[in-house]
């Protein structure tokens, strides 16, 4: 209760607003756009926190060094080390499907810098874990964070891709030339 307040204070005091929340879901997959500052993490997190729900993340091994591994743990960050030959896809996906209570924040766009297009592996582990895909914006313009809904994924990839990049056609991000929502764009 004490995290819920205080991560409202916070983002009342940082001048941004709450948008849209949507329905509750136990388990999902949190697609999270655009992503171009380590900041979205910061602020992702005081969202989620100050509706009462807690995420967790997948986070770069290397960030996972000392005093900040005791950090990132608390937050929430699962480390994900590039290197491994490990499916990363199938271990998310496993821990969907056992455990009752769920949410994995990704950005599908991999990097802060600009991406030719988004990775796949959050819309894979939903789909895998049958589980629906909670999208969530965080718009710098509109100093405006929240969820647009939930995306159900059908198995046609790329049409689902593409349906799922349009909701976040307007959005704008901290450094918004490093955002491509649609291949469009280019």
């Amino acid at each position: 209760m004490i995290r819920k307040f205080i991560s409202k204070c916070l983002l009342q005091i940082a001048g941004w607003r709450k948008g849209p929340i949507g329905e509750y879901v136990p388990k999902c997959v949190i697609c999270v756009a655009p992503h171009t500052s380590n900041w979205d993490l910061v602020i992702g997190k005081l969202l989620y926190s100050s509706i009462g729900r807690k995420a967790h993340f997948l986070i770069k091994k290397e960030w996972f060094f000392f005093p900040l591994n005791f950090l990132f743990k608390w937050m929430g960050g699962i480390p994900v080390d590039r290197k491994r030959k490990t499916s990363v896809t199938d271990q998310m996906a496993d821990i969907l499907t056992k455990r009752r209570t769920f949410h994995l924040a990704i950005t599908p766009e991999g990097t802060r810098k600009i991406a030719e297009d988004w990775k796949r592996g959050f819309y894979y582990i939903a789909l895998k874990a049958n589980v629906p895909i909670m999208l969530a914006y965080i718009d710098y313009l509109k100093k405006e964070v929240g969820i647009k809904g939930l995306f159900y994924p059908t198995g046609n990839v790329e049409a689902d891709i593409q349906a799922i990049k349009a909701r976040y056609i307007g959005v704008t991000g901290r450094h918004p030339y490093n955002f491509r929502e649609t291949p469009a764009k280019r």
